[in-house]
This record gives C-alpha cells, structure tokens and sequence, in this order.
C-alpha cells in the first residue's frame, strides 16, 4: 500500500516545537495551501488549512528555519488521529507526518526565520587588486628550464 504526500503552502503561524515525556522532539504547524482552480463560477481560489507535524531533527529544523509566512515543501505521509472533545464526542483529525520539508521560497522573497525576518541577502564579491585579477600568478624565469 502507498500512503505519500507532498504539499506546498506557507505556513499560517511560527512552527510549535514541544517535548514528549521520553525528550523526543516533535513540531507542529500549519500550511495554507492554494488550489489549483477557482470556485464553480471561476471565482477566487480557494486554500486549504493543512495540519503537519515533524518529529525528531525534522522537528528541529523546521522550528529552526520556518516561520511564518514562509513557503514550505512537505513530502510526508497522510495519518488520523482520533480523539476525544471535551463533551466527550469523538472527533477525527487528519495530518501530514513531514518526512522532509524543503523551503519553497528564497530567503530573500520569505523572509527569515528568527529574528532577521524580512532581511535581504546579498553576496559581496571579494576586493582584488588591479593586478591580481586573475586566479592565476605568473612565475619568474625562463620556459626554457621546464622539463616539458
């Protein structure tokens, strides 16, 4: 049997990373997710609100490197849970269990997790001198005293 899923959305809240009693990590959050079509009419697109869940050194780089706002890949698989409300009615509720989480935006177009959100990245070319423009540095004397 197949049980895959990969979805991609950007998440609605920073990931929740919590401890189970046994100091595993897991992590919790939720991507909104577009459609591919518009309503019956043709209308707006409509979003589904998926929830995922990521354990173990998942769990830690997605609270590491997610946040709000952010695009995320998550390939995983589709899992129920049931579980009892407080009235005592029981309720169903599905999730994705994220085997790998990929990033679906630059840094740059999602901002950053942490506190250098919305920062822009830019890579500063090394200065050189005039003369050392090449990689390569000429040698002093003769060709001639080279065995080839």
């Amino acid at each position: 049997m197949l049980n895959h899923i990969t979805i991609m959305g950007r998440l609605t809240r920073d990931p929740e990373l919590r401890m189970t009693q046994s100091q595993t990590q897991v992590a919790s959050f939720t991507l909104a997710v577009d459609r591919d079509f518009g309503g019956r009419d043709g209308g707006e697109k409509q979003t589904d609100f998926i929830d995922c869940v990521a354990w173990r050194q998942t769990a830690e780089f997605v609270s590491k490197y997610f946040a709000k706002g952010r695009m995320a890949v998550v390939s995983g698989r589709l899992q129920s849970r049931k579980w009892e409300d407080r009235d005592g009615n029981k309720r169903t509720s599905w999730e994705v269990v994220a085997d790998n989480i990929y990033f679906g935006d630059s840094r740059r177009d999602g901002g950053d997790a942490g506190d250098n959100r919305g920062s822009s990245y830019s890579y500063e070319a090394p200065k050189t001198s005039p003369k050392a423009s090449s990689p390569f540095e000429e040698l002093e004397g003769d060709d001639g005293e080279l065995p080839f």
